[in-house]
């Protein structure tokens, strides 16, 4: 216990004399007063394992590897936290979990309703409603009418309307 003592008495004596050392070596005085308040605790919670022949220069190095900590702490953090000089005053229009699965398991209905149309219906659909061409080409295309184009859309959505309220998503 003499050697806590001696230390704790180092201590309380050089005790700006620390604040300012780590200062100079830091650079800021708020940072060093917190380290030397940390040495202090240091100090009170361990006791040495050998002597203390100089009880300042320990207290230097223990300040020192203190300082040296928290740095490396704070550089730590500063490489997980990415942060914002202005953080957005507005709630994310991004959407919320439940409203993604309940998208695409809309998608999935829609995309199965208009899988089980039948081959010219579902080519008919697919070319008009999904690659947005007019109903004009799609007939061209398909060497059919523009009333048929017509018949096979209207046949194409009441399929998917169909398949959408039988598991009440509309």
């Amino acid at each position: 216990m003499p050697n806590q003592s001696l230390l704790t008495l180092a201590l309380v004596k050089h005790y700006d004399h620390l604040v300012e050392y780590v200062r100079r070596r830091f650079g800021n005085h708020g940072f060093a007063q917190d380290v030397v308040q940390d040495v202090c605790v240091h100090v009170m919670e361990r006791t040495p394992k050998e002597p203390v022949r100089i009880p300042l220069a320990l207290l230097k190095r223990i300040s020192h590897d203190i300082a040296v900590d928290r740095c490396r702490a704070e550089d730590s953090r500063h490489a997980y936290v990415q942060s914002q000089e202005v953080l957005p005053e507005v709630a994310s229009n991004a959407p919320c979990a439940s409203r993604i699965l309940s998208a695409k398991q809309e998608l999935q209905l829609l995309a199965e309703a208009i899988n089980a149309l039948p081959e010219r219906c579902r080519l008919v659909f697919i070319m008009h409603k999904i690659h947005e061409l007019p109903q004009a080409e799609v007939a061209s295309r398909l060497n059919i009418s523009t009333k048929m184009v017509e018949k096979h859309l209207r046949a194409g959505m009441l399929a998917c309307r169909t398949r959408l309220s039988r598991f009440n998503v509309l």
